[in-house]
């Protein structure tokens, strides 16, 4: 959504270079708006406003969109480039590094294969958690012959997490405040991204906008590139 001109010229030639048919191009947060049919809806109650949440693996974006009569316009973007789930991954990786300390008095944090198998485990076990209460880390050998078995609750992730949770409502009273807006004058807001599957960054949300129901039905890893396909469908005729 804050791509200059360049940047944008810049995505459309190398859609070219790679061979494909380069109808248009379109910000990611307008793409999630039309996968939930947000164009469609606002026909029937003039201006709708929209704001889409878009935390991934590693960024962080939130938009403001405006909707009227099927035309999008962006009225502020803000966010963090440097937050997303890579972020909660570290937080449980340094939490079993000291949780190993304690148990085999061994530090693993100079072995990068022994972090890599834990990080990996820890993604594995922070997905369980979006579905489940509680979760098991396995890994046999980790560190000197030393197998590792823990278990980790969803309340102790958030825990870990809970800062940089709070952290995700900033750029969207950014947003607000930038647009000049109430957020009760928010339509509905779309969940775009992995890590909007955590029920903790669902419910800081819903609470900030009163118990607002959000726009979560379709997958948040695909909802840019579904929206995008709409897009492209209508303009292929």
């Amino acid at each position: 959504a804050y791509f200059m001109d360049s940047q944008r010229q810049a995505t459309k030639d190398s859609g070219v270079i790679s061979g494909l048919n380069v109808l248009r191009i379109i910000n990611e947060p307008t793409a999630a708006a039309i996968a939930y049919g947000l164009d469609k809806k606002a026909t029937s109650v003039g201006e709708k406003n929209a704001l889409i949440f878009d935390l991934g693996g590693g960024t962080f974006d939130v938009s403001l969109l405006t909707i009227e009569e099927g035309i999008f316009e962006v009225k502020a973007t803000a966010g963090d480039t440097h937050l997303g789930g890579e972020d909660f991954d570290n937080r449980m990786v340094n939490h079993f590094v000291q949780e190993f300390k304690r148990k085999h008095k061994k530090d693993i944090t100079g072995n990068p294969r022994a972090l890599r198998r834990l990080r990996t485990s820890c993604e594995r076990a922070k997905r369980t958690l979006s579905s489940t209460a509680q979760t098991t880390i396995e890994i046999d050998s980790l560190y000197e012959g030393v197998d590792f078995y823990s278990t980790i609750t969803r309340a102790r992730f958030e825990e870990l997490n809970m800062d940089l949770f709070r952290k995700c409502m900033e750029p969207v009273e950014k947003c607000l405040r930038d647009a000049k807006m109430d957020k009760s004058s928010i339509h509905d807001v779309v969940l775009v991204g992995g890590s909007t599957r955590i029920p903790k960054v669902q419910q800081l949300l819903q609470d900030f906008f009163n118990g607002k129901e959000l726009c979560k039905s379709i997958n948040p890893d695909e909802a840019v590139a579904y929206g995008a396909a709409v897009q492209a469908a209508i303009l292929s005729g």
